[in-house]
């Protein structure tokens, strides 16, 4: 008797542990609800994603309106601690050899402007553009979406969201989506449209057919 007692109250005790262990997984697996207008709710897209598919998956829609629309909307540039806004930390994880001072602004180093290949030494020589314009953004869907989301989306330091680049280089290419502006360095191209589609992807924001067929045509370079 007590050789089948001992057996049954062990497989009540595993079956207790497997109960506890599936309860635990679920609950961190759906920790973390996805966000009802689209903006993330965690960090970028996996790396391993194949950008062509992640493009043919986005809904394409006709631009909406900028009704509404202000850069006020999408608040910038946000602190980030030790006196460092979101500007200053993109100077400084982008350069080589970059020097602050007590204020965390870029007193020296060199930048690449991706966008053109121009060499900067100069940090108010650069821009910090969104690679989704926030106005784009908006004519995309996040209209939609609260300030304090639209803040995120203006400060996200986690992906491929926020680049230095010249100033001339950004103010060319202003609010315009892929279909009205590529990147001046052809050899930047397969990137610049791999950053796009990933961060159209990661909100959920929209493209048009012209901007969807000027993405899959700067993917072709990859």
């Amino acid at each position: 008797m007590s050789g089948k007692r001992t057996t049954t109250v062990g497989s009540v005790v595993v079956l207790i542990v497997l109960i506890v262990i599936g309860y635990f997984l679920t609950r961190e697996e759906g920790s973390e609800p996805p966000s009802p207008t689209g903006a993330p709710t965690s960090g970028p897209a996996a790396p391993g994603d194949d950008p062509a598919a992640q493009l043919a998956a986005l809904t394409v829609a006709p631009e909406g309106k900028m009704t509404g629309y202000s850069r006020d909307r999408f608040p910038h540039w946000s602190s980030q601690g030790d006196s460092c806004d979101t500007r200053e930390v993109v100077l400084q994880r982008q350069g080589t050899d970059v020097r602050t001072d007590s204020a965390c602004k870029a007193t020296s180093g060199t930048w690449t402007s991706p966008y053109d290949g121009v060499v900067v030494e100069d940090a108010g020589k650069l821009d910090i553009d969104h690679t989704v314009a926030l106005a784009e953004a908006w004519r995309s869907g996040a209209d939609k979406w609260t300030d304090e989301e639209r803040g995120k989306f203006a400060n996200d330091l986690g992906g491929l969201q926020l680049i230095a680049v010249t100033a001339s280089s950004n103010r060319s290419k202003g609010d315009q989506d892929a279909a009205k502006w590529k990147p001046p360095a052809e050899s930047y191209w397969c990137t610049y449209a791999r950053a796009v589609v990933s961060v159209k992807t990661l909100y959920s924001l929209t493209v048009d057919e012209a901007e969807r067929d000027a993405l899959a045509t700067m993917l072709k370079t990859c």
